[in-house]
């Protein structure tokens, strides 16, 4: 991500998951490096995860302010939106159901088949507080739940999943 705030040039915290293992790795943070509160997003996105799936996600949750300013630069939409999805390798996104073999990015290992060192880090998810707070209101459930709704919408896309894609056919309604 090319903001001076996101996880690439912040320090990671509240790993929910050995980074030596093999599942997915999901941190939470203000978009400034410092751990917040998260009410569990994190274990329970992490634990949500196709067991296929293999790397390292960053969320921000943020203010409404930075989200207008990210939503205005790079889609050219001038209001704050809920969800932002930044995936790392644009070119090398694949669906989950097109990654059946462990031979492959989403899975932590190399092009080639060689294991990582290191999980793959598959891009960040910039979710706005206030917005999620009016959404949960006007659906009649928590703030815990919004952000739940919002993390996993912006997940499927960080995978490949496109709700503006024929293809899709509704799955990530």
């Amino acid at each position: 991500c090319g903001t001076s705030w996101c996880s690439r040039s912040s320090r990671r915290t509240n790993r929910t998951v050995d980074p030596d293992s093999s599942s997915l790795v999901v941190t939470v943070t203000d978009g400034r490096g410092r751990a917040v509160a998260d009410g569990g997003l994190a274990r329970w996105l992490a634990r949500l995860a196709p067991a296929r799936v293999r790397g390292a996600v960053a969320i921000a949750l943020v203010s409404d302010r930075p989200t207008r300013s990210l939503n205005r630069q790079y889609r050219r939409k001038d209001y704050a939106t809920d969800v932002l999805s930044f995936p790392t390798d644009d070119d090398f996104r694949l669906k989950p159901e097109a990654t059946p073999s462990s031979r492959n990015i989403a899975s932590g290992f190399s092009r080639n088949g060689a294991a990582s060192p290191e999980p793959r880090f598959l891009g960040d998810l910039v979710l706005a507080a206030g917005v999620a707070r009016r959404q949960a209101r006007q659906r009649g459930h928590s703030y815990a739940t919004e952000l739940r709704v919002l993390a996993l919408h912006g997940f499927l896309h960080l995978l490949g999943y496109d709700h503006d894609d024929p293809e899709d056919h509704g799955r990530m309604a």
